[in-house]
């Protein structure tokens, strides 16, 4: 094995951080992960600077001691490296990189009054998790630590930093800190102008830059191979892609860069993702960010998806152990998953609220995870569990039926990926019903992000002289992949209406639940 061939791709995700090594067929050759959870302190969903340190030399160790378990060797050299992170989020910095608050992420619904008063004065949607709105929500409430930011960046962004020394990000990155203009591929030099005159700052000195997919966004340094492998084996000079937020890498691990393409991410949030050419109007719940390239995109997101899954998941397996059966969580998922099919298709009168944290789509700044069912209501562990995974996708399938039936945006692919897609078929078929559209999964769907920013180092270090991303993913890595793809019936299309009749009406419950408790 030629390791110099090798590239490695990084994500932080929001329970895991995981490295995939591919090899020049773009074919994934070693991985390593470590699992982590954010945590709500003095009301902030964060993660400590010193938890990202030990993720990532430990992610990185595990990936080592897979290439020596498998090739006998100590990995010492690769062609190139990305890395990936949640998107969105605060960081703040002073003029010598010393952070001044802890790690702001974008599962905080705290920054409501900034983002209403920014989409106002921008003529453009502003989500709560966005980076501009966190800065701006710091502004109004005063916060002592503004007078001294002179950095402001993404959770990847500052890892590029670290490895780098050099302050930038990816163009889809940089798209959910601040609005982007499609034609200059920069900040949107108007919207910063509003910006800087209502905030007092000048936002421009405090971004990073931005680069497009298949530029470079520097090369290790050898403060940065230490930062990454404390053993001291890597070396350094590896060229480094521009860092991409897990959207990004979303996208390109599902070849959905191209016009008319779009995926659908489910995970610990949910987000679907249309790549469009033309101009949308400013909708509540509608993100229009980019791809790595800077098409523009059209992106429904909500907070929570899988969660609530994995906690019921988790009580379930604890039953069956204390009853003396000792089972695997794999399989624990896959039975819940399965069972689900057994259902009513509008889960028979059982409606769940699966909102761990606030929803904008449906204007709730906290959530509470509520289930609620009709007294005659056929409570079965199949309607149960169908109620959970159609709730998982319902925030983003009320922001879709806006996209679709609301600007008549055309779909011509859409890609599942993401954990709520490994059981094979059941979840692909529930979010077929939801778009009334067919839905391709492929081999790669459970792991996604890792992989996605793997194939952009990759594009960056083999690509043609003008060869585009989207040619580049479809001639040369997506070609011959493996994939499904299906389309639902029109009893599972009408029941997923039915159950989305029956989830409206009942939100005003949800938000007094937040209200009361």
């Amino acid at each position: 094995m030629d390791f110099m061939k090798t590239v490695l791709g990084m994500e932080m995700g929001s329970t895991r951080i995981k490295a995939v090594l591919i090899d020049e067929n773009h074919t994934p050759i070693a991985q390593g992960d470590y699992e982590w959870e954010n945590q709500l302190i003095d009301g902030i969903w964060t993660y400590s600077m010193e938890q990202v340190y030990e993720g990532v030399h430990a992610c990185y160790k595990a990936l080592k001691a897979d290439v020596s378990k498998k090739y006998g060797v100590t990995l010492t050299e690769i062609g190139a490296m990305g890395v990936s992170a949640m998107m969105h989020g605060y960081l703040v910095f002073d003029k010598d990189w010393k952070q001044l608050v802890p790690f702001r992420t974008w599962r905080n619904t705290i920054t409501g009054e900034a983002a209403e008063k920014l989409s106002r004065m921008l003529d453009f949607n502003m989500p709560q998790r966005w980076s501009a709105a966190h800065l701006y929500q710091a502004i109004l409430n005063k916060e002592p630590h503004v007078k001294d930011i002179a950095h402001l960046t993404t959770l990847a962004g500052y890892i590029s930093f670290l490895l780098t020394g050099e302050n930038a990000v990816g163009m889809g990155e940089a798209s959910g800190m601040f609005p982007i203009d499609s034609r200059t591929l920069e900040f949107d030099a108007e919207r910063v102008k509003i910006f800087d005159e209502a905030a007092g700052v000048e936002l421009v000195t405090l971004l990073p830059r931005i680069l497009l997919a298949g530029q470079c966004a520097g090369r290790l340094t050898p403060e940065g191979a230490r930062f990454l492998d404390p053993e001291g084996d890597l070396k350094s000079g590896v060229p480094v892609a521009p860092c991409e937020g897990d959207a990004g890498t979303g996208m390109v691990a599902t070849n959905s860069v191209r016009v008319k393409t779009g995926n659908f991410s489910a995970g610990t949030s949910a987000f679907a993702m249309i790549v469009t050419d033309k101009k949308l109007k400013a909708h509540k719940g509608i993100d229009m960010i980019a791809t790595p390239a800077g098409l523009p995109v059209a992106m429904v997101h909500c907070n929570t998806c899988t969660s609530e899954i994995n906690a019921w998941a988790r009580m379930f397996k604890r039953f069956a152990d204390g009853m003396g059966v000792k089972v695997d969580m794999g399989d624990v998922y896959t039975f819940l998953f399965k069972e689900s099919e057994a259902g009513d298709k509008d889960a028979g009168g059982t409606v769940l609220y699966n909102y761990l944290a606030g929803e904008d789509v449906v204007d709730l700044n906290e959530g509470r995870p509520m289930l609620v069912r009709k007294p005659e209501a056929s409570f079965t562990l199949a309607n149960f569990m169908k109620a959970q995974l159609l709730s998982a996708i319902a925030v983003v399938k009320i922001g879709m039926d806006t996209l679709i039936d609301g600007e008549k945006l055309e779909i011509e692919r859409l890609t599942g990926h993401g954990g709520y897609f490994k059981t094979p078929e059941v979840g692909q078929r529930i979010l077929s019903a939801a778009v009334n559209a067919p839905v391709t999964v492929m081999e790669t769907a459970g792991e996604g992000g890792p992989y996605g920013m793997a194939l952009l180092a990759a594009y960056m270090l083999n690509k043609r002289e003008g060869e585009k991303l989207e040619d580049y993913l479809d001639s040369k890595v997506f070609a011959s992949a493996k994939s499904v793809t299906i389309m639902a019936d029109q009893a599972d299309v009408d029941g997923f209406r039915s159950y989305m009749e029956l989830y409206k009406r009942t939100l005003p419950a949800e938000a007094k639940a937040v209200e009361v408790m």
